[in-house]
């Protein structure tokens, strides 16, 4: 017989030939039965094969084989009987706070401050084990303790002497006392806690992996398995009820495993066996054709339904038998049996599961099992690592994908959906994605290369190719995610009959509107119902939403592709009803004018849908109000819809380079390597077609997925409403197909709620590597230079701490490059913007609506919008980024920074600050300028939002548009703007009380700003050292003060009747401004120490910066630099400068008035002790006014020596001391206040009334005020 099988020998054909070389195990069970006869078989070797019997143990049935005689054959295999066993779970009686149950019997969550608890199993002797499931990764103490002392809600798990805990949040252990120990953990993370009472030991692990042990020599005590939780943390605990996600060798369960655990594990095993052997029946292969052609096995054709049958009632009176069996099976042996039918790796094994589960379905006991399932599968999906040698495969896609498989069938989503509270925790583990801690990016990428890295070229290639293998397995991962979601949204509940009767997307709807009210419900500090979701989630459903908005429905559900909503051309139209809600879910939503009840009761809007139900707009209608508009409608198309061939490795490779930089705008260079082709075709971005996601989708009848079954139940396609008042909910709980627009609406508070704080993180780690290279490169140049050995020993201790922190901002900047800045997803987030801003635009126009408007719309919009700005590598080059589709955020931005329909400020900041980035940044700058919202609105929009409260952002774009016209400065800047120079002018000229109400607050703002600095300077001076944090605000009010200063220049320079006719207010406050700031700056120490205080890491700063416009100030006053005599200072004729009345004299006069001729002396010869002739450029006309202020100096320098001796002048003080003024000491005391009768000088009471009118000595209402 082995020899005539030699042929066939290798592989499973040696099994069943019985051949065995090696003489090993000659009880093997065989397929074949050996008879003389080769035509003839053996049934009975065929069940010995399946059910794993000896060879030739089981006779001949005297009867033919049905259902009972092998249930007698398994039930022989296993004699234990199946008794209910003790549950190990939490002592109601421990508990000291207060514990939510979120699901049965042990994921719960701490809704008090501190809440502690044991489990009810005491551990005596032996080792023993428990697993906790990190659903939050805040302060949990995870151990064992005893009942000697209690509770308290302080104290909990360790903080008595005999107990014992690990806490990863603060990576510390519990005894008492806190110590170092462990890693730090991260949600989804599991964390086995292991007591050993035989050698007194107690150690922790994460993730399988040992964390040490912990504690040693504890006490010969019996011991509870223990936790204690902070408000809101929350956690699953398995005692031992489900096999162990890591089991540790040697350590048994706190719960003994059921008494028929192994019985369950061989009934699987039975099935497979069973299975296999079908399959190599109906195999088509030509090995398997010559095995039936010689009948080496007997036909299962009648043998497969007893059996198969046999192994099933099995198994489910098993599982009925104890509770607890059940959820062992499905978290257990059916999850691994199910696996390895489907497969971990593609291609999957659909056929042979749908036929799994086509027999589990044959019995109704079924239902509870595979709820079950959902909720073992949607726990790995929390729990499972991304893992870099399983790419792509890694992570929760083996699971993900059987989900998606098992759910495909109808039957199997009415099962999942009838259990509310499973479907809820389980779509959410779903959605969940463990996020990689610190040691797990170690892992995920060991090898780290940035620009300027003195490693080997190879760390640049192989940390690439990691890259490129992390994002194929987030892709996959996404995609199950999609196809997941879009089963959910297509699935269509039980029919008219059923109480929960809803419509295609509902149950979608309802999900995740129940998510984002619990999300809310965190915000506003209450405990949600149901547990607080997991951040990840939210981004999940982002991403899904997104790429349905902007990709179509080609998720692989065999549905045609569809051009998406969001870059459809065209009619566009938006629902009402998604502003008027004032349901439980958005009812506490913010709008733009106040809250939604005020609204409804102050304005009248029809709310009911008989009347407009929506609102349109055309796209080409829109065109012609900017010049640079380009849509989807236009000849030209927006940077969403054009290709862009990059390839992902050289992506992948630059976006490392970018990573340098400072993150503030996007950059023009573009990737150059070998391209490839995008997701998706040419003729589909170059044709906008007008294919609407929001037709009906009639997909043809298949056998698969079609036709009603019991209960009512059908699958329905996607019926997405365009027409008015799509999404709209009922008042009797029913509610109308999920339309896109609500989908779009759902995705922007999305957006708003999860995703935006992860593109800040993002962003601050891309910041932070920036600042470690630099101060990584610093760090060698000083070493290279500095001789003393110990210095240098000073300096690698620190160079190797600041590459520490580039290698670990490296590895997360590539983690979120690859999760965040996929090349679809800024397509679709460019493509949002662009929808939201016109629809926007358009609300805008009407009063009563755009009150409505929800202010996560805008705060999504402006933090989507500069997500894409800074996008690392660039979607698109800067010099397209705003003409070519987004130039209508400009106009939004411009139109709306002062709205008085706004009411919150936080949301009008953000807008103005929006402007203020833009504006930094020349191929920006020119889309403002050839913008006609900008050019009529945004010159007076900022003089009167120059406050309190915007200042800053509002200086920042006045010196932007003020740059290159002061002193010193380059007139030919290509950073300056002529043209808003020339609007600003007119505007102050024309609107004089506009102009004196900002020249009022830019006085007080740039006084107080240089006091600031002063005093700061003076502060560090006083100390000896200059700290870091101190440093970084004498820097920045340094810049804010000198930016001030040449906005101050600009007004001089163009508006010089100003300060220099009428009242002479304005020209006293800038001459003692000019006056009070050179005496900061040259009483601010010592040069070298002024350029340290207000130097930034790798920036040249001095004091330069603030001492040309000054000295631009001085001059602009003076007026042109003429030959002609009669101007020159002092002279008494009086003479006006060329563009202004003014007598020189008076100017000078003022000057005298703010302080003795000395200290003016000495402050314009420090202006003129710089070498601005390396400044200014040769021919500059800033040179030949130098000579006006030597004149002016020189003045001020007879003047002084004619004064008389220093005792004289000493004397006159005293005796004319009460008479100076208390406020600046300077003046005389020529005013009263009243009716309070307080005495200062006339301009000080003056300038103070502009503010104030109250008096500065006894906070009593001026009336009037008296000169004497």
């Amino acid at each position: 017989m082995a020899e005539r099988m030699n042929p066939f020998s290798s592989g499973l054909a040696l099994l069943l030939s019985g051949d065995n070389p090696r003489g090993k195990n000659p009880q093997k069970p065989h397929l074949i039965s050996y008879h003389d006869e080769i035509s003839h078989q053996s049934v009975e070797r065929t069940i010995e094969h399946i059910l794993d019997l000896p060879h030739k143990s089981l006779l001949t049935p005297p009867h033919k084989i049905n259902t009972n005689f092998i249930r007698s054959i398994l039930q022989n295999h296993s004699k234990t009987p199946n008794s209910p066993q003790i549950r190990v779970s939490i002592d109601k009686s421990s508990i000291c706070g207060s514990f939510k149950t979120l699901k049965e019997p042990l994921l719960i969550e701490s809704i008090d401050a501190f809440t502690s608890a044991r489990a009810n199993k005491p551990l005596k002797e032996g080792k023993w084990m428990y697993e906790v499931l990190l659903e939050t990764s805040g302060i949990q103490q995870l151990g064992f303790s005893t009942t000697v002392f209690p509770f308290t809600e302080n104290k909990g798990v360790g903080d008595y002497e005999d107990s014992y805990s690990f806490d990863g949040k603060r990576v510390t252990k519990w005894n008492k006392e806190p110590k170092n120990y462990g890693q730090p953990w991260s949600t989804g993370d599991v964390i086995g806690c292991c007591i050993d009472l035989v050698n007194r030991e107690i150690s922790f692990y994460r993730n399988g992996s040992s964390l040490g042990v912990a504690f040693n020599a504890i006490k010969n005590n019996v011991y509870y398995p223990a936790v204690s939780l902070s408000d809101g943390e929350r956690c699953y605990l398995n005692f031992g009820s489900h096999p162990f996600v890591y089991p540790i060798e040697g350590f048994d369960p706190v719960q003994d495993p059921p008494r028929k655990a192994c019985y369950m594990t061989y009934l699987f095993q039975c099935l497979t066996r069973l299975l296999e052997a079908e399959s190599l029946e109906k195999s088509d292969s030509a090995y398997f054709h010559k095995l039936r052609r010689v009948k080496r096995f007997a036909p299962l054709k009648e043998l497969f339904e007893p059996i198969s049958h046999a192994i099933f009632t099995e198994l489910f009176d098993i599982s009925e038998g104890y509770n607890g069996n059940l959820e062992y099976i499905a978290w257990g042996p059916l999850t691994s049996f199910l696996m390895d039918v489907f497969r971990v790796q593609e291609p999957h094994d659909s056929l042979t599961l749908n036929r799994v589960l086509g027999l589990f379905l044959q019995y109704k006991q079924s239902a509870s099992l595979f709820q079950e399932l959902f909720l073992a599968l949607s726990f790995k999906c929390k729990s499972a690592p991304l893992i870099l040698k399983n790419c792509p495969y890694s992570g929760p896609y083996s699971f993900l994908a059987l989900a998606c498989e098992i759910l495909k069938r109808k039957e199997m989503m009415l099962i999942w959906w009838n259990c509310a509270d499973n479907f809820r925790v389980s779509f959410e583990g779903f959605l969940s994605v463990k996020v990689p801690s610190k040691k797990d990016l170690e892992s995920l990428v060991p090898t780290v290369w940035w620009p300027g890295s003195c490693e080997d070229v190879g760390t640049e290639k192989s940390m690439s190719l990691t890259i490129n293998a992390l994002s194929e397995a987030i892709s996959k991962i996404e995609e199950m995610h999609r196809q997941l979601c879009s089963l959910v949204i297509r699935f269509t509940p039980p029919g008219p009959g059923s109480p929960r009767h809803q419509t295609p997307g509902s149950v979608f709807r309802s999900f995740v509107q129940n998510l984002i009210l619990r999300s809310r419900s965190i915000d506003h500090h209450r405990s949600p119902a149901g547990g607080s979701p997991n951040s990840s989630i939210l981004l999940s459903l982002y991403t899904v939403i997104l790429h349905l908005l902007s990709e179509g429905l080609g998720l692989g559900l065999g549905l045609d592709e569809k051009l998406g909503f969001l870059h459809r051309p065209g009619l566009k139209r938006f629902p009402l009803s998604l502003l008027f809600r004032n349901d439980s879910y958005f009812g506490t939503v913010p709008r733009i004018g106040g809250s939604i009840n005020q609204l409804l009761k102050s304005h009248e809007v029809d709310c009911t849908g008989t009347g407009t139900e929506s609102v349109q707009w055309d796209e080409e209608s829109r065109m012609d109000s900017d010049e640079f508009r380009v849509t989807h409608s236009s000849s030209q198309k927006p940077c969403c819809c054009e290709e862009f061939r990059v390839g992902y490795a050289q992506t992948s490779k630059d976006s490392l380079r970018y990573g340098t930089g400072t993150g503030t705008g996007t950059s023009s260079k573009k990737p150059n390597n070998s391209t490839v082709q995008l997701d998706r075709s040419q003729k589909d971005v170059a044709e906008c077609s007008s294919s609407s996601l929001s037709e009906e989708i009639r997909s043809e009848k298949r056998e698969s997925n079609t036709g009603e079954l019991e209960g009512g139940f059908a699958y329905q396609s996607l019926r997405v409403g365009t027409g008015t008042g799509a999404g709209q909910m009922g008042s009797d709980g029913s509610s109308e197909a999920l339309g896109e627009e609500e989908l779009l609406d759902l995705m922007m508070l999305l957006y708003h709620m999860g995703v935006a704080p992860s593109f800040r993180q993002a962003f601050y780690y891309m910041s932070l590597q920036s600042q470690s290279i630099s101060l990584l490169e610093e760090t060698d140049k000083q070493i290279r230079e500095k001789s003393c050995a110990e210095q240098v020993k000073r300096l690698k201790e620190a160079r190797n701490v600041h590459h520490e922190e580039l290698v670990d901002c490296v590895r997360n900047c590539s983690w979120y490059r690859i999760s965040l800045f996929s090349r679809w997803k800024l397509r679709g987030m460019y493509a949002t913007c662009m929808w939201v801003v016109d629809l926007l635009l358009v609300l805008s126009e009407s009063n009563n609506i755009f009150l409505f408007v929800p202010e996560f719309y805008i705060e999504s919009l402006v933090d989507t919008f500069h997500a894409l700005r800074r996008s690392d590598p660039p979607f698109v080059s800067s010099a397209v980024f705003l003409k070519q589709g987004l130039s209508s955020f400009v106009t939004f931005c411009v139109r709306h920074f002062d709205d008085g329909r706004i009411l919150s400020a936080d949301l009008k900041d953000l807008l103005l600050q929006s402007i203020s980035v833009l504006m930094q940044y020349r191929e920006f700058l020119t889309v403002f300028e050839n913008n006609k919202a900008a050019v009529e609105r945004m010159p007076r929009g900022l003089l009167s939002a120059f406050d309190n409260r915007s200042w800053i952002p509002v200086t920042n774009i006045l010196y932007r548009l003020c740059k290159g016209c002061g002193f010193a400065s380059r007139n030919s800047d290509s950073a300056s703007s002529v043209l808003f120079q020339v609007l600003l002018r007119e505007t102050c000229v024309h609107d004089q009380e506009l102009f004196l109400s900002f020249l009022n607050r830019l006085f007080n703002t740039l006084s107080w700003t240089m006091t600031e600095f002063s005093m700061s300077i003076r502060e560090m001076q006083d100390k000896h050292h200059v700290a870091d944090a101190q440093q970084r605000k004498c820097s920045v009010i340094f810049e804010i003060s000198c930016s001030l200063a040449r906005i101050l220049e600009f007004c001089v320079r163009e508006i010089p009747q100003a300060f220099l006719t009428g009242s002479d207010m304005n020209l006293r406050r800038l001459t003692e401004l000019v006056v009070f700031i050179l005496n900061h700056i040259i009483s601010a120490g010592e040069t070298a120490f002024f350029d340290m205080s207000v130097r930034r890491p790798g920036e040249k700063t001095n004091r330069i910066m603030i001492l040309a416009p000054i000295l631009g100030i001085i001059l602009n006053v003076l007026g042109p630099n003429e030959s002609d005599s009669s101007n020159t200072i002092g002279h008494t004729n009086g003479h006006t400068s060329g563009h202004t009345s003014v007598n020189v004299n008076d100017v000078v006069s003022v000057f005298c008035s703010m302080d003795c001729p000395t200290t003016l002396h000495f402050g314009f010869q420090y202006l003129l002790d710089f070498n601005w002739s390396n400044i200014l450029r040769g021919g500059d006309a800033s040179i030949g006014k130098l000579a006006q202020l030597q004149e002016l100096s020189g003045f001020f320098l007879t003047l002084s020596e004619s004064v008389g001796s220093e005792t004289g002048q000493v004397a006159a003080c005293e005796d004319s001391e009460d008479n100076v003024c208390c406020i600046c000491y300077n003046g005389g005391s020529d005013a009263l206040f009243e009716p309070c009768r307080h005495r200062s000088c006339f301009g000080c009471i003056t300038r103070h009334l502009l503010n104030s009118h109250r008096c500065f000595f006894c906070n009593a209402t001026v009336t009037a005020v008296t000169r004497s």
